[in-house]
């Protein structure tokens, strides 16, 4: 997937989950041009910062048997909404950075799956 193919679908996901978890106050999201901020931000995040924390966590990783990615993500997360400012985009706590780390990996493999069967 491209670089701006997926900033564009982490934006429209940050839109839908944000929506989706309105009335609970988990994830918020003050506009589609923050999501789309966020989405750049994360995605400029995830090339420079992400392989470095990936690297150094490597023996927990292994130890937990990848799932120690899904706290990697959320910590990229709340570190976009650290960046943008939590008033335009922020997570109530780090576990529900977590979660919607979570459902925007499952539906990112959804996606790219199905974009590599065509």
């Amino acid at each position: 997937m491209t670089f701006w193919k997926k900033v564009l679908i982490d934006t429209v996901l940050f839109i839908a989950l944000a929506s989706l978890f309105v009335g609970t106050g988990m994830f918020y999201v003050g506009s589609a041009w923050m999501a789309l901020l966020a989405a750049f931000i994360l995605a400029i995040l995830n090339v420079a910062v992400k392989p470095i924390l990936l690297i150094l966590s490597l023996p927990i990783n292994i130890l937990t048997l990848g799932l120690f990615s899904i706290v990697i993500n959320g910590l990229m997360l709340e570190l976009t909404s650290h960046l943008i400012g939590s008033y335009n985009f922020g997570f109530s706590s780090f576990w529900s950075a977590m979660l919607i780390a979570i459902i925007m990996s499952v539906c990112n493999t959804i996606i790219s799956s199905h974009q590599n069967n065509y």
